[in-house]
């Protein structure tokens, strides 16, 4: 990456972090906090905690649209304002409602599909699968880092204090915007990183990538409706103190985040995701049904813990790479509207289905909740093909006549390792889905119609 593209990232990656760490600070101690709040209840305070995931799957894809419209940088202000206003209402309100209002305000604000459209707009092709990986590893240091600033925060600053560092968070995510961020000249993101009404159907037929999108669908209903009960069952059965969760969740998140790195190492180098990808999901099962095997034991509650999130940290890393890998191709940004968007459902049923199952059935309602979700999903992943593992390539073309799309088509699709081939009209440009096992891109010197292509 050149000196601009470092800065860009690093900006973008900040801003999406922020607002991440915003949304799940709450996550962790909302239940043991919001019961303090007029009119709450189990249902209510699980809508709150699911609420921004109801307003962020409706308007993901119209906020990124509206941005080739409108600009990448005003839609982005318009979202943290959103964002902030939705913090502030939550942080003064005494009232459950008016906290479920201001958590469904500050999902409005659903930027995520316009900020990995800017930073497709200010990274040349061949860096932009890095800056992506970049932008994911701050998401994920984001929601660990928020597991442990919430209990700290909220002991001694309450749910309102929460609220207000989100507002303000919000506020330096504009200053870093305005000052760091470089501004594009017109949105010219690649094509592939856009949301396109006409590829919808394509995507939505795609057997694999619908059981990719029950997959983050359940994933985020599991983990939001886990964070329905366990914070209760650390202080209430275990009685450990709110204050003390902080450390329980940092040493739970640290030594899971590395115990998972082998298996997706060998899930890519031997080929073997979806070996690894199911076993994942039989973890997290089984974790589920030791939440109710704790028992009053610390150590028996970190240890299924630990395997929880080392299942869970597993496959929020593996599902993203495999929704790309099996996009079709120049359908990659249709296809992660989709999967984000049945990521943000998830989240909103598990809290409000959770809040009900809570106060209904209890603990044990809210683990049935878990492990049907989770076994339905299970199905769908052991019936799903093994996973390609293609890379997307673009591949920049000399000016050709409309008669000369078929050709250009015919001969693509005929070299070893090409898989996908969509050729666009007018702009000189093709996207192919190859097996780099297999593709050579010194193969392209011999088609007289290609110039110079970059990988993505």
């Amino acid at each position: 990456m050149n000196a601009l593209e470092k800065r860009s990232v690093a900006a973008l990656a900040s801003v999406y972090a922020m607002r991440m760490l915003g949304l799940f600070m709450v996550l962790p101690v909302f239940v043991l906090l919001g019961s303090d709040l007029e009119g709450a209840t189990p249902l209510l305070i699980g809508l709150a905690i699911g609420g921004y995931g109801l307003s962020q799957a409706l308007l993901q894809i119209p906020f990124g649209m509206m941005s080739d419209r409108f600009g990448r940088k005003r839609m982005i202000y318009i979202g943290l304002i959103l964002f902030a206003v939705g913090s502030l209402l939550a942080a003064a309100s005494d009232s459950i409602y008016g906290v479920i209002l201001g958590r469904i305000l500050q999902g409005s604000g659903a930027i995520a599909s316009v900020l990995m459209a800017l930073l497709s707009d200010l990274t040349r092709e061949e860096e932009r699968t890095k800056a992506m990986a970049l932008v994911g590893v701050s998401i994920g240091l984001a929601f660990s880092v928020s597991l442990v600033l919430g209990p700290l925060l909220g002991n001694r600053f309450g749910l309102a204090g929460i609220f207000y560092l989100t507002a303000a968070l919000a506020g330096v995510a504009m200053i870093v915007v305005s000052r760091v961020v470089p501004q594009p000249h017109a949105p010219v993101g690649h094509y592939e990183s856009r949301p396109a009404v006409t590829m919808l159907g394509q995507v939505l037929r795609d057997s694999r990538l619908v059981r990719l999108d029950i997959g983050i669908f359940a994933l985020h209903l599991t983990l939001t409706a886990a964070f329905m009960i366990v914070p209760s069952l650390l202080r209430d059965d275990i009685g450990l103190d709110t204050g003390s969760h902080w450390w329980f969740y940092l040493t739970v998140m640290v030594t899971s985040f590395f115990a998972m790195v082998p298996f997706i190492i060998v899930g890519e180098k031997k080929r073997r995701m979806k070996v690894v990808l199911n076993s994942a999901i039989v973890l997290l099962i089984g974790s589920v049904i030791g939440l109710s095997q704790v028992d009053g034991q610390l150590e028996t509650a970190w240890f299924v813990l630990f395997l929880f999130f080392m299942a869970f940290n597993l496959l929020e890393a593996s599902l993203p790479s495999l929704v790309s890998k099996e996009s079709p191709a120049g359908s990659k940004g249709t296809a992660m509207g989709v999967y984000s968007t049945s990521q943000f459902l998830g989240a909103f049923l598990g809290g409000s289905l959770g809040g009900l199952l809570l106060e209904g059935y209890g603990l044990n309602g809210v683990l049935v909740l878990m492990v049907v979700t989770l076994a339905m999903w299970l199905a769908a992943a052991l019936s799903m093909p093994s996973p390609s593992h293609t890379a997307s390539f673009m591949v920049q073309l000399y000016d050709a006549e409309s008669d000369d799309i078929g050709n250009i088509d015919r001969t693509l699709r005929g070299l070893p390792g090409v898989e996908d081939v969509v050729v666009l009209e007018g702009v000189g440009t093709a996207y192919l889905k190859v097996d780099r096992q297999y593709f050579n891109e010194e193969c392209l010197s011999e088609c007289s119609f290609v110039r110079p292509a970059m990988s993505s």
